[in-house]
């Protein structure tokens, strides 16, 4: 519980932290930015990482002139892009290998038809999908490892992946590098984070809570 809590508190003052590292480490910002988005990213046992509050605080700090605008786009970029290549390359390794195999307690629990029709699904939608999740918390962590594991071309995969990246981190940062600093929205920022995501994460559970309520409604004998 302790360690939930410092984590939330992290979160939540990320600008407080990240002022205090780069005040005692200096240009090390940089490396640990670029470690935290690439792990957010690139491992699905990291979702709870801080993504788009850290690019937008990044951003601010850019803008008043403790770090370089310019440099910290290209590293974040390489990251998520990184970051996602990785994923993608774990879920092409793994995922095949366990929808595969034949051991009775997985066949239990696994669908292999899912995974053929998340391929399916990938092949037509896969590039607005990668794109999309970049700005969903949690959701990012696991497109591309559900892209791999779908087999989803490396190609076409790289092309919405880098794009993603491109905006994903563009659009944080020149917003924190211009509107960071304003006062109100430095004595709000907690507030304005959460509320972020929650504008991202409450659409992706309505969808699925109507797709579950639409499907059982049309199900037969349900009127």
């Amino acid at each position: 519980m302790d360690t939930l809590l410092h984590f939330v508190n992290l979160v939540l003052h990320i600008d407080k932290f990240l002022g205090d590292f780069i005040h005692v480490y200096g240009a090390w910002v940089y490396a640990v930015l670029f470690l935290i988005v690439f792990c957010e990213t690139g491992l699905v046992v990291l979702p709870f990482l801080p993504g788009d509050s850290l690019l937008f605080i990044g951003g601010a700090f850019c803008a008043s002139g403790q770090m370089s605008i310019g440099l910290l786009i290209v590293l974040l970029v390489v990251a998520a892009a990184g970051g996602n290549t990785l994923n993608y390359a774990i879920g092409r390794a793994i995922g095949p290998r366990v929808f595969n195999s034949h051991i009775p307690l997985l066949e239990r629990f696994l669908d292999r038809r899912a995974l053929q029709k998340t391929h399916d699904f990938y092949e037509k939608h896969g590039g607005k999908t990668i794109v999309l999740a970049r700005f969903i918390p949690v959701v990012r962590t696991f497109a591309p490892f559900v892209a791999g594991a779908s087999a989803m071309t490396i190609s076409r995969f790289q092309l919405f992946n880098v794009i993603g990246a491109l905006f994903w981190v563009l659009l944080l940062t020149l917003l924190g590098y211009f509107f960071g600093n304003i006062p109100f929205i430095r004595q709000y920022l907690n507030v304005i984070v959460l509320v972020g995501i929650g504008a991202a994460v409450v659409p992706v559970i309505l969808g699925a809570v109507w797709k579950m309520l639409h499907k059982d409604t049309s199900a037969p004998g349900k009127r």
